[in-house]
């Protein structure tokens, strides 16, 4: 077992260059499935997620080979319909189902798990698919979908704007016969990169206004070279440990467009930062004030800034709120925080003004800090990447050292933390134990 250590106490401070978007790159890998031709991805994060997505890649019959960060993939043939990995039950192999389909007309994708943020469960996929002409058996061990007459377009109209669901079924929509309109679906930056990526490949994709997609079918899709953009959700890990710790830092290759939510909070709880050519600069040059904050789907505040921010709230003066809306069950790790110090209280009700799932319902979904509280190295078991990160941010502010397990989550998730945070001065090493 591989352990971090982490001496905390220390405002750090430097530049750090963001990795491309794990959200953007792996489901960039599964469209290359989608062609027989070549497809080149620059810019891609070397972490587990990318590992366990090039293992799907190779056992459906995919080459792929690799020049620093440029990924080349090809799927001349799909040898193999059963996507079942060896290293990791994962969720981006359902996303495999709609290039399976149109490839071969079958596939097999196992029962998949995530991280421990609460039920994700996959049955808006096998909707969305069901709706499209699939026809899918669910089993002990997963599920089988065949496509007896093709995948066909429809109207879909998502009852929540789902990430996943949205990336099925554009996947599936790109190839089907016909037009496909997706009602209230995502519109994440990653998944327009995806569009975008798709519509170099061939696709005819049209983004309407009130999360609305118009997807035609077309007959074939053709190889392409794209670059996978810098990743967000790294950038607001960056910035948070330059505002916990009372630092500054460089985010070298943060893109504006994708933060600006992120950035408002920022200045309104009277941090700093400035857009800067190449990237964004965060610090903390003053006493940071309590908020009250609502994550949304995009354009909100996003889910996964959420737990990295919260460690900054500790440290902020007076109270603060913060309300989830995206998943019931994602402050699970505000228990080790308390643990280390943090003044954290959960809720059942919705704390918030946004229109909320689980209203109602028996889920601990607002939390309400009160700071600035001194936080004291503790012993740190890692359940989730951003809970993860989340919790390496706390032990930077600690005093005294921190001993984090379960860092493969975090493995997953960043390239080269360890590595970028000693660049910016951070008293950390990982320990195999």
């Amino acid at each position: 077992m591989e352990t971090f250590h982490i001496q905390g106490g220390k405002a750090l401070r430097g530049e750090v260059e963001l990795s491309g978007a794990k959200n953007a790159a792996s489901k960039m890998m599964i469209a290359s499935l989608l062609t027989d031709e070549t497809v080149v991805l620059e810019n891609m994060p070397q972490q587990q997620e990318t590992v366990i997505t090039e293992e799907i890649l190779k056992i459906v019959g995919g080459e792929t080979s690799w020049s620093d960060h440029t990924l080349t993939i090809r799927v001349p043939l799909i040898a193999q319909t059963e996507v079942v990995t060896q290293t990791r039950k994962n969720r981006i192999s359902v996303l495999a189902i709609p290039p399976l389909l149109h490839r071969v007309g079958e596939a097999f994708v196992p029962v998949v798990v995530g991280d421990q943020i609460g039920p994700r469960p996959v049955n808006w996929h096998i909707d969305v698919l069901s709706r499209m002409g699939a026809v899918i058996e669910q089993t002990p061990d997963g599920y089988r979908a065949t496509t007896p007459k093709g995948l066909k377009g429809v109207v879909l109209s998502l009852p929540y704007p789902s990430v996943g669901a949205t990336e099925s079924a554009i996947l599936a929509a790109v190839l089907a016969k016909g037009r496909t309109v997706i009602e209230n679906a995502a519109i994440e930056p990653e998944i327009i990169e995806l569009i975008k990526m798709l519509q170099n490949m061939g696709g005819i994709i049209e983004l309407g206004v009130n999360r609305r997609i118009e997807i035609i079918g077309v007959e074939r899709l053709h190889g392409c070279r794209v670059r996978v953009m810098p990743d967000p959700l790294e950038a607001v890990s960056y910035a948070c440990i330059a505002l916990a710790t009372k630092g500054e830092v460089f985010v070298k290759g943060a893109v504006h467009d994708h933060l600006i939510p992120f950035l408002n909070t920022v200045r309104r709880i009277g941090g700093a930062y400035e857009v800067r050519e190449g990237g964004v600069w965060f610090a903390a040059p003053r006493p940071l004030a309590g908020i009250k904050i609502e994550t949304d789907t995009w354009p909100g505040f996003r889910t996964d800034w959420q737990q990295p921010f919260v460690v900054v709230l500790t440290q902020a003066q007076g109270t603060s709120v913060v309300h989830e809306t995206v998943f019931e069950e994602r402050f699970g790790y505000t228990d080790t925080l308390c643990q280390m110090g943090a003044d954290i209280t959960l809720f059942h009700e919705c704390l918030g003004e946004l229109p909320c799932r689980f209203r109602g319902m028996n889920f601990r979904h607002s939390a309400v800090i009160n700071g600035p509280k001194i936080l004291e190295a503790a012993p740190v078991v890692v359940t989730d990447i951003r809970a993860g990160l989340a919790l390496v941010v706390a032990a930077l502010v600690a005093e005294g050292e921190s001993v984090l397990s379960g860092i493969e989550h975090l493995d997953r998730g960043y390239e080269r933390l360890e590595e970028k945070l000693k660049g910016l001065g951070a008293d950390i090493c990982r320990v195999s134990e």
